[in-house]
């Protein structure tokens, strides 16, 4: 069975005094004026590419976005994407563990999923000032390693995905403010989504979980994305069989297997409904 490429930190960058390993690089260093060109594959751990001067290429979860200046990706754990950076780019790249950054409290893990649920941000230069100097500070604790470094990044970090958050709120102009209990609900929601999507599939399952009846559930969901909760399950379930169909050499029924599908002709069934194309058809046209 064929599995999507998963990367993972290296040993070499797991510092003792940063827990769950953290590591941020300076572009231009890391490129050594050559093309960056990185295959289909995932991650275990948070991407954030940080470009002050850019050009080439980024998919991320089969979403194409053209690399520009005074932009940010940020990647979760798990989504798959490839990435082409052309020499002469500058910014940073920035790897953690979810350990590193949740460690720290609640109000760290909803302010990381609150800045992470957006994949591409661009940038006005007086904002991106303000990122890259937060950046500069954490590289120069990164490389200096004085005493309490770590709490310092960590720190600067939170100050980072606070001026992202910040930023994104001022340009959608007109939204209305979200509930903090009701984005903390959600925000769980999705992480249960995340774990546990290919064994259960029914509402009824993580509104148990989250303490809410499915009718709360669905309030939150339409309120802060205008989505059921079932809608949210299935565009997961669709998403992951699209990962595993371009990812991987599986067959059809393994796929459906692995998403918990006993019937193959029920997840066939599904997958033409939604995407509109039956998933050996959708996998030809996209390779």
């Amino acid at each position: 069975m064929d599995k999507i490429p998963v990367r993972h930190i290296p040993e070499t960058q797991k510092e003792p005094g940063l827990s769950g390993g953290f590591s941020i690089r300076d572009i231009q260093e890391l490129l050594a004026e050559k093309d960056m060109v990185q295959e289909l594959h995932r991650h275990d751990f948070f991407f954030i590419l940080v470009l002050k001067n850019g050009t080439g290429f980024h998919e991320i979860d089969f979403t194409p976005y053209e690399v520009c200046n005074h932009s940010v990706f940020l990647m979760r754990p798990r989504q798959v994407h490839k990435l082409t950076l052309k020499a002469g780019s500058t910014g940073y790249l920035i790897q953690f563990r979810n350990d590193f950054f949740y460690s720290q409290n609640k109000l760290s893990q909803r302010l990381l999923g609150k800045a992470s649920n957006k994949n591409f941000c661009s940038l006005d230069s007086e904002t991106f000032q303000k990122l890259d100097s937060i950046l500069a500070a954490i590289l120069k604790e990164y490389t200096d390693k004085q005493e309490g470094y770590d709490e310092v990044i960590k720190s600067n970090l939170s100050i980072f995905f606070i001026e992202l958050v910040r930023h994104r709120k001022n340009r959608e102009t007109g939204a209305a403010a979200i509930n903090p209990y009701v984005q903390e609900q959600l925000d769980k929601f999705l992480d249960l989504l995340e774990a546990n999507s290919t064994q259960h599939k029914q509402v009824s399952y993580y509104a148990d979980l989250l303490h809410l009846s499915a009718y709360q559930l669905n309030s939150i969901t339409k309120a802060v994305m205008d989505k059921t909760p079932s809608e949210l399950i299935n565009e997961h379930l669709l998403l992951e069989s699209k990962r595993q169909l371009l990812a991987t050499s599986n067959q059809v029924n393994q796929i459906a297997y692995n998403l918990g599908y006993e019937d193959v002709s029920y997840f066939i069934r599904f997958f033409k409904k939604h995407i509109g194309l039956s998933p050996e058809a959708f996998r030809h046209n996209f390779k």
